[in-house]
C-alpha cells in the first residue's frame, strides 16, 4: 500500500546517503537554454548590457517583515515513517531531465529538517568549523543580474552564454549574496502583502515575465525567510520554490520501472542532482517545481538561489 509521501520523498529520495540529504548553499537552474545547470565552464567573455531594474528597492523594503520570528541554530527534525511511494512520472514535463518512468520505491524511516538551512545557522556552522565554501575559494559566485547594484554591474565582463541574466560576480558568496557590497542582514525584499483567496501563496516562485520583470506577487522579489509559506502535510516548509536543494545523488537520466528499496544514485558522476526549483522558476522557462522535476549542477557551482537542508537515519 502506498503511503502519501510524494510531496516530500520526491525531493529526498535522490539523496540517499544515510545521513545527508540536501545541501542548500543559500541561494539556481536545467535545460541548457534556461540557465538552470550553471557551472564555471559555461561562461563567456561578452559585453554585458545592464539596464536599470524596472523596480527599485525602497528603504522600507529592506526592513524585516513584521511577525518574522528569530530562529535558533538547531532546527526541528521531522520523522518520516517511510514506506512505498511512486517516484517520477510517465508524463514528463521535461523528458531530457530523466523525470520518467514512474516507479515504485521504498524508503526506510528517516528524519528531515523542517526547513532549509538558514544563513544564521550556516554562519554558526562556519564559526564552529572554519569551513570555506566553493564561492569563497574560487572568489566568485553566480548572481542574478536584476539584483545587482549599479556599481557591481559596471564591473561585469562575463555572462552565461545561454542565460545572460546570470553573471559570475567577484566577491559574491554566502555572506555577500548579491556581490561584495551586499550582506545577509535584512536582505529580504517583500514587495507587498497581497493574499490569495483562502490564504497566501504556497511557494516562493517567479511571477511575471522572466527574466525581465518579477511582479513579486507572492510578497518576495528574492529568497524569502524560511517558513514564510504554509507547510505541507508532513510539517515541512519550502519543499518547492525559494531555493534549489542539493541532494547527494550523482546525476543520471536513465531509470527503470524496477521496484527499489532505499535506492542510491550512480557511484560516480560529474553533476549532482538538485530538487525543488527556486524563486526564479516560472512555467514559461523552468517548470521544475513539480514533484517529478529535477535538475543538476557541478558540485563546485554556487549561486544565489541554491541551498540545502539536512536529514538523518533513524538508527544514528
Amino acid at each position: 500500500m502506498l503511503v502519501k509521501m510524494g510531496l516530500i520523498l520526491w525531493k529526498c529520495v535522490e539523496f540517499v546517503s544515510v545521513f545527508f540529504v540536501c545541501f542548500r548553499f543559500a541561494v539556481s537552474g536545467s535545460s541548457p537554454d534556461c540557465g538552470c545547470a550553471l557551472n564555471r565552464n559555461n561562461i563567456e567573455d561578452k559585453p554585458v548590457v545592464c539596464e536599470n531594474p524596472a523596480e527599485k528597492y525602497s528603504e522600507t523594503s529592506n526592513e524585516p517583515p513584521s511577525g518574522i520570528r528569530e530562529y535558533h541554530t538547531l532546527s526541528k527534525m521531522v520523522l518520516m515513517q517511510g514506506g512505498w511511494f511512486l517516484m517520477g512520472t510517465d508524463d514528463p514535463g521535461i523528458p531530457q531531465d530523466g523525470e520518467s518512468p514512474q516507479r515504485k520505491v521504498w524508503l526506510d524511516p528517516f528524519y528531515i529538517e523542517e526547513h532549509e538551512v538558514t544563513n544564521k545557522q550556516f554562519q554558526h556552522f562556519v564559526n564552529q568549523t572554519g569551513h570555506a565554501t566553493e564561492a569563497e575559494r574560487f572568489g566568485d559566485s553566480f548572481v542574478f543580474e536584476g539584483l545587482l547594484s549599479e556599481d557591481i554591474k559596471n564591473t561585469l565582463s562575463h555572462a552565461v552564454a545561454a542565460a545572460p541574466w546570470w553573471s559570475p560576480v567577484k566577491g559574491a558568496d554566502w555572506k555577500h549574496p548579491e556581490g561584495p557590497d551586499s550582506n545577509i542582514s535584512d536582505r529580504l525584499y517583500p514587495w507587498g502583502n497581497k493574499l490569495m483567496p483562502k490564504g497566501e501563496h504556497y511557494a516562493n516562485l517567479w511571477q511575471g515575465d522572466f527574466p525581465n520583470h518579477n511582479t513579486a506577487e507572492d510578497g518576495y522579489l528574492n529568497t524569502s525567510p524560511v517558513m514564510s509559506f504554509p507547510a505541507n502535510g508532513f510539517g515541512l516548509y519550502d519543499m518547492v520554490g525559494n531555493a534549489w536543494e542539493w541532494t547527494a545523488d550523482w546525476w543520471n537520466v536513465h531509470h527503470t520501472r524496477d521496484h527499489a528499496r532505499n535506492p542510491k544514485g550512480p557511484e560516480t558522476g560529474t553533476d549532482r542532482v538538485k530538487k525543488g526549483g527556486s524563486y526564479m522558476c516560472h512555467k514559461s522557462y523552468c517548470y521544475r517545481y513539480r514533484c517529478a522535476a529535477r535538475s543538476q549542477n557541478t558540485p563546485d557551482s554556487s549561486s544565489s538561489n541554491l541551498g540545502f537542508r539536512c536529514a538523518a537515519d533513524t538508527k544514528l
